[in-house]
């Protein structure tokens, strides 16, 4: 402990020492210089004057790091110089990270913003079913390397290197900042995080993937089997108790109760025995230098001349954002439109890894969506990006848009739905309040006149889009009025009949239903039982429990949060937690109309 005092100077503050991140980094000339075939060395620190205290990972049994430390001990900051350090040092062919962060903040954010060329994933403050989905494409990826591997006879990255290997076999390195959050519950997903992390940690080594987990204290902890915190041969204990010591390092090592300053640190790769102590001091880097230092990295990666995938950022506190979407933008892009059976509208990115979370309609009954609960401007969202989103996959003449908008006159929402309407290439019909009878009555006729169509002749699509449904009176289906209708009338037909329908029959001749409502009441008010049957998709935001089991059969809906919504497809069997688009911006939105235009003419 002496000697780490020694080291650096000394700032205004006099509990921290600093080490300037500048004397472990590498030269400009030597950056991506590095050679991770053998294992991964980095600085993060010195013991002396002069001698760096480096982290190795991946030769004999140190192949995991745990980390621990208070709040202040400098935990960030090393996560911080370990990242960086690598990305300076080594090739994107040599390492990859996977970061998750469950701490309520954004540590990770600069390396998304600047889309380091090393990451795969970057999760800010991160929730639990998608730290999941890290962990299971991990595991996937466990498999592929070991199938290659053997396929090979390799034991190791550089005997799959040297039997000829082709395909590029980076170190990966999963970092999970608060790694306890996992298992704060004991239920599914616990249960499986335990499984697979172990799993990983245990047969990973032999392919080059390795795991750092961060903790304020391993208190929490103690769902995950031991025997895989056991496999944790390396040890870095920051300043801490003496209970967190002997969790942290061994129960015969107390030694982290000795640090007193921020950035003072145990390294121990003999799994925490008291004779692996190594003390020393995290280098500084403040946000300023480390900035500085991953632009020279984006700037290497631009002088390459290599393409690089973009990672995946999951953003928990936040809303997604529609301009991520690679499939839609794809669609926006693309040379021409092929006509196709199923198309989709595109709602949100998902919490987990795969593709954008969408409502998928094909000519088959319960092909709807219904969007139900109090979530404004998420609810116009999804029906101005459904709108963009349809538009881009049918060619001229294979579809018409019906848009029933409930937003008051004079207010943003409904400037905002009306500037959406005016970019769509496409038919779009958006009738007054006093023309419904008229128009749904039009709509129920074109249904009856497709009835017996043999799948050859496949007329033009019509999505009836219906924003606010609670909003519109006419709408709702009285049962004891039904018998009255006379469809050869206009004058006579009634909209609430003629919906509910068009949502019993139309899908299949390729009318369908989107529809948002504010509350399961107004649902129930507006369309009949069988009628909401046939709504096979459904999203509903935070609700009450016993009102998401009623549309969804579980209770999940009780306990959503703000940025999240809940996608049920009764057809496939599946319910997929999301985080719906923000708001589209002006930008984006005559981009994309500029596409359709030029996509459909």
């Amino acid at each position: 402990i002496a000697l780490v005092h020694k080291v650096g100077k000394t700032n205004v503050d006099a509990n921290r020492i600093e080490v300037p991140f500048q004397q472990v980094a590498p030269p400009d000339e030597q950056i991506w210089s590095g050679d991770t075939t053998k294992e991964l060395v980095v600085p993060i620190g010195r013991t002396g004057a002069t001698k760096l205290q480096n982290l190795a990972i991946g030769r004999g049994t140190c192949q995991h790091t745990l980390i621990a430390g208070k709040t202040g001990s400098g935990k960030s900051t090393l996560f911080h110089v370990i990242v960086t350090n690598l990305a300076l040092w080594c090739d994107p062919e040599q390492v990859e990270f996977y970061l998750i962060d469950f701490k309520k903040g954004v540590e990770f954010k600069c390396y998304a913003n600047r889309r380091l060329p090393h990451a795969r994933v970057i999760a800010i403050e991160s929730d639990r079913e998608f730290g999941l989905s890290v962990l299971r494409r991990l595991d996937e990826e466990l498999r592929e390397r070991g199938e290659l591997f053997r396929e090979l006879g390799a034991q190791d990255i550089a005997g799959y290197k040297r039997a000829g290997g082709t395909r590029p076999m980076p170190r990966t390195l999963l970092m999970v900042d608060e790694f306890q959050e996992y298992f704060v519950e004991d239920d599914k997903i616990a249960q499986e995080a335990s499984l697979l992390l172990d799993r990983i940690v245990r047969q990973g080594r032999a392919f080059g993937m390795h795991v750092i987990l961060g903790s304020q204290t391993l208190g929490g902890a103690f769902t995950l089997a031991r025997a895989t915190l056991g496999q944790m041969v390396i040890r870095i204990a920051l300043q801490c108790n003496e209970a967190d010591s002997y969790l942290i390092l061994d129960d015969t090592n107390p030694a982290a109760r000795m640090l007193t300053r921020p950035g003072e640190g145990i390294y121990n790769d003999s799994a925490g025995a008291p004779e692996g102590n190594h003390p020393f001091q995290i280098v500084w880097l403040s946000d300023e230098i480390r900035d500085s230092y991953l632009d020279k990295v984006s700037d290497k990666a631009n002088e390459s001349g290599r393409d690089f995938s973009s990672p995946v950022v999951f953003e928990g506190n936040a809303p997604a954002e529609v301009s991520e979407n690679d499939v839609l933008r794809r669609f926006l892009e693309a040379k021409s439109v092929e006509r196709k059976g199923a198309v989709s509208s595109y709602l949100g990115a998902p919490n987990s890894i795969k593709g954008p979370t969408e409502a998928m309609f094909q000519r088959q009954s319960g092909s709807n969506l219904i969007v139900v609960g109090q979530r404004d401007e998420a609810t116009l969202s999804m029906l101005a990006i459904s709108l963009v989103s349809l538009s881009a996959q049918f060619p001229k003449g294979a579809v018409k848009f019906v848009v029933l908008d409930g937003s008051p006159p004079e207010t943003t929402e409904r400037a905002y739905m009306e500037r959406v309407v005016g970019l769509i290439p496409h038919e779009v019909v958006v009738p007054k309040y006093n023309e419904l009878g008229e128009v749904m009555g039009g709509l129920e006729r074109e249904m009856k006149s497709r009835e017996g169509e043999g799948a050859d002749s496949l007329p033009p699509r019509i999505f009836i889009l219906i924003h606010g449904l609670q909003r519109f009176k006419k709408l709702r289906f009285e049962e004891d009025f039904s018998f009255s209708l006379d469809d050869d009338d206009d004058g006579d037909v009634n909209p609430g009949t003629a919906l509910n329908n068009i949502i019993l029959e139309g899908a299949a001749a390729g009318l369908h239903v989107i529809a948002t409502c504010d509350t399961l009441n107004n649902v129930n008010r507006t369309l009949s039982r069988k009628a909401l049957t046939e709504f096979e998709m459904r999203v509903i935001f935070q609700m009450s429990a016993n009102d998401s089991a009623s549309l969804i059969d579980s209770p999940k809906g009780g306990d959503l949060g703000l940025h999240r919504a809940l996608l049920y497809n009764e057809q496939e069997g599946y319910l997929e937690t999301f985080r719906p688009y923000a708001l589209p911006t002006y930008e984006w939105l005559d981009e994309a109309g500029g596409n359709l235009k030029r996509l459909v003419g």
